[in-house]
């Protein structure tokens, strides 16, 4: 059984986009940036620049997220399910 990280990671773009589009709308998302979910299992909103997307750790952010909820997102928007200091620290230093 072959692990097929490029499909999953581009179905996990996609809904990004999509929600992107979605939350582009909203006021409190400037124009580049995307709302995301974190937490285990509080979660908290945070706002980021797309330009992470591409980086390698926060694929594997992506893929994790994609494994727990495939592309059903229970909080409506990306649900990335990891602690919160985890996630600033990481995301931090992509930026």
């Amino acid at each position: 059984m072959g692990v097929r990280i490029p499909s999953m990671i581009s179905g996990a773009k996609q809904i990004l986009k999509l929600q992107f589009l979605i939350t582009r709308e909203k006021a409190d998302v400037p124009r580049g940036h995307i709302a995301v979910y974190v937490g285990e299992t509080q979660r908290k909103r945070f706002v980021v620049p797309i330009t992470v997307l591409n980086h390698p750790s926060f694929e594997c952010l992506l893929k994790r997220a994609e494994e727990e909820f495939g592309f059903d997102h229970p909080m409506g928007g990306l649900t990335i399910p990891c602690r919160e200091d985890a996630f600033v620290n990481l995301t931090s230093g992509l930026q």
